[in-house]
């Protein structure tokens, strides 16, 4: 499945929020090799640069078009491309730092337990995840793939993306190796211009696997029935606009 970077980048000021949010709750003041995994185009990668320096931190992605934007964005960042579901640094880290990525990844627990092992002690690991499968969005997502003529096309529902583990899998996970883990939510809530600017912006993540999935002669139609859908789960506030709600985790470990 590939990824757009201009799609993504359509909401670059709230996908970044939790990004910027993340960071904050890093105790490390200097940084001397850092990692921005699943990077994208590079708007988390910048957050990174501009707290500890662009010759510090590398960013990785498996996307080409989003490692493209990124170099665009950061010429003196190092990037790489690689799955992360198998990668690991030539050195130990000191910041292993991932936004909005881990989710994707088979079996991400195990995964992120691994990369603890590569961080220096002391050494960070900080993660935030959307944590939104049961908001209306991700729902009405699974309600038009099992309604319509492409439905055989969806041997699973369509559901490429498994429910994260509960806060505790995470610190049983990762407090063997660690001083200090700490497991949060954090609700945001967006307003936005109407049902299309929703759909807009899943379409820069959750829904890629249900249009690639439906294939290019139903994709009309299945945006239709999913713009319909999401219509009818926002109301309008007083104002017009739809408040979308949108939980996402964020995990932070420090190595002993």
């Amino acid at each position: 499945m590939a990824w757009s970077a201009h799609q993504y980048l359509k909401f670059e000021d709230e996908r970044t929020r939790p990004a910027r949010d993340l960071l904050a709750q890093v105790p490390l003041e200097r940084v001397l090799n850092g990692y921005d995994l699943g990077c994208g185009p590079g708007n988390s990668t910048e957050l990174l640069t501009d707290r500890y320096g662009v010759n510090v931190i590398t960013g990785i992605d498996s996307d080409d078009d989003m490692l493209e934007k990124a170099a665009d964005r950061l010429p003196n960042t190092r990037f790489g491309k690689a799955d992360l579901g198998k990668w690991r640094p030539s050195h130990p880290a000191d910041l292993l730092y991932a936004n909005a990525v881990f989710q994707w990844v088979q079996d991400h627990l195990a995964v992120l337990s691994q990369l603890m092992d590569q961080l220096e002690s002391g050494g960070v690991l900080a993660v935030q995840m959307p944590d939104n499968l049961e908001e209306p969005t991700h729902r009405a997502m699974r309600e038009t793939a099992a309604d319509g003529p492409w439905k055989n096309t969806f041997s699973d529902g369509g559901l490429h993306r498994k429910p994260l583990p509960a806060p505790s899998a995470y610190f049983e996970a990762l407090a063997p190796k660690s001083v200090r883990v700490d497991v949060w939510h954090t609700i945001y809530n967006h307003p936005m211009k109407d049902a299309e600017s929703i759909v807009e912006w899943v379409k820069g993540t959750g829904l890629r696997p249900y249009l690639a999935g439906a294939g290019e002669e139903h994709r009309e139609a299945f945006l239709a029935d999913y713009t319909r859908r999401i219509a009818a789960a926002y109301p309008p506030m007083a104002d017009g606009r739809l408040l979308l709600r949108f939980p996402r985790l964020f995990v932070m470990a420090v190595k002993k």
